[in-house]
């Protein structure tokens, strides 16, 4: 251990009292003080609506009945999707999807952390479990221009950015939105791909069979999954044009 670590350790808790001191802590969402570097209380984080089993093995949609054992639900049975699955940490309801209404539309940006912190409860999917996550690559569902410029940030960029604070995974910001489009929730099916049909395109080097993708596999971030129309369409080009190996959607909610 070098002199000056042992100089952080030996400080780090009288910095800390003096910054909680300073600019005391409190609960994003009810306000009561924190003595700790958390982010919410217990009481409120006890209360997040977590997304638990059962629920679909392809696009994360919860089950309130009884199972026993993996399934596809409806929606996902007579879809060709390019993602391999779709995983969230918690269901986009109660104070979940206001927290994320903050940040997305009220443009808090301060929540960015929280969020990204509630984001790694994706990657406790079993099905990532064996994985050396490291190896894979992050990349943020779009923004186009415009709304980024209006909203002054892309939220699935800044949750990318704070879960590679914590898990160590790169981020590669490889697509772009050539055009805005409508919200998917109000439109049919047929709609929805007609909507996002040339939306999406790469940057450029990431094409081909040189994209430095090539063969990768990529966990794709939104902040909430809802019909799965955009992030397969994102998919479909990371398969098809940057010759990716497998795409996982995760987001910080189920919708």
């Amino acid at each position: 251990m070098t002199n000056r670590s042992r100089l952080g350790n030996r400080f780090a808790p009288w910095l800390q009292a003096l910054l909680n001191l300073l600019y005391p802590r409190t609960c994003r969402v009810c306000d009561v003080s924190l003595t700790d570097r958390d982010w919410f209380c217990r009481s409120c984080e006890q209360a997040f609506p977590t997304l638990d089993p059962p629920f679909c093995q392809v696009c994360g949609e919860p089950y309130d009945g009884p199972m026993d054992r993996p399934f596809r639900c409806d929606n996902c049975a007579d879809r060709n999707l390019h993602f391999d699955f779709a995983i969230a940490g918690y269901r986009a309801e109660g104070e979940v999807r206001e927290l994320i209404h903050r940040f997305k539309y009220g443009r808090d940006i301060t929540l960015r952390a929280p969020l990204g912190r509630m984001l790694c409860r994706a990657l406790d999917d079993p099905r990532l479990q064996a994985e050396d996550l490291r190896a894979w690559t992050l990349v943020p569902v779009p923004l186009h221009r415009t709304r980024e410029r209006e909203r002054e940030f892309n939220q699935s960029h800044e949750l990318c950015l704070q879960l590679a604070r914590h898990t160590g995974i790169p981020v590669q910001h490889v697509m772009k939105r050539l055009r805005p489009t409508d919200k998917q929730a109000r439109l049919t099916r047929a709609q929805r791909l007609e909507n996002l049909r040339g939306a999406f395109s790469l940057r450029r080097g990431f094409q081909g069979k040189a994209s430095p993708l090539a063969g990768a596999k990529v966990l794709l971030v939104d902040d909430v999954f809802t019909t799965g129309a955009t992030t397969d369409e994102c998919a479909r080009i990371l398969r098809r044009e940057a010759k990716v190996q497998k795409v996982v959607v995760i987001a910080v909610a189920r919708g």
